[in-house]
């Protein structure tokens, strides 16, 4: 739960009470590899904070091909948040990369938090700004580079997870086969 706390404090203020109103609302979940958090056409009634492990955010394309849009680690919410906040199926996927644990706050827990907690939800719209912008950034920079430059990049950006990905999902991540990442791989390495 500390890092939990630790992460919202970057946000904004709380008081012990409010901590421990946190805390009291957050409930510890386990999922094992290869299981998803959260499935398409279902709607979110749930956020989740990672503490343990990573995400895969996936969906399948029109020709039934599954495409990997991003990836979640640590010390990060995990929800699909326009589905969330509009009450509306997901078109996403949200599939565990290797065991992860989370603190799961249900919807009518992040309310009562809402109505309890002054400045929740100027924490909670900052929180969800920040995802915003780290979605269009990891995007937009990413249309502009080569295959070779993505690869770089990501190894640069998101040096955490660089080793703890398949690397087909890595490669669904870039636009790329995975032979193709396994030329580029032996390319950069020679």
């Amino acid at each position: 739960m500390e890092a939990l706390i630790n992460y919202l404090l970057q946000f904004g203020h709380l008081n012990q009470q409010q901590i421990d109103l946190v805390k009291s609302k957050g409930v510890l979940r386990e999922l094992k590899k290869d299981e998803y958090y959260a499935e398409a056409g279902k709607t979110p009634r749930e956020i989740a904070f990672l503490t343990e492990g990573i995400f895969r955010v996936c969906y399948y394309n029109k020709q039934g091909e599954e495409i990997t849009k991003y990836f979640i680690d640590e010390n990060n919410f995990v929800v699909d948040i326009n589905s969330y906040n509009q009450n509306i199926p997901s078109s996403e996927y949200i599939h565990t990369i290797t065991d992860c644990r989370m603190i799961i706050f249900s919807k009518e827990a992040m309310q009562e938090l809402s109505m309890t907690i002054i400045g929740w939800d100027v924490i909670i719209s900052k929180i969800t700004a920040k995802g915003f912008a780290e979605k269009v950034n990891k995007i937009s920079t990413m249309m502009a580079e080569d295959a070779t430059e993505r690869y770089l990049n990501f190894f640069t950006k998101f040096p955490k997870l660089a080793n703890r990905i398949p690397l087909s999902y890595l490669a669904s991540y870039l636009g790329i086969t995975p032979s193709s990442l396994s030329r580029i791989r032996k390319n950069i390495s020679s």
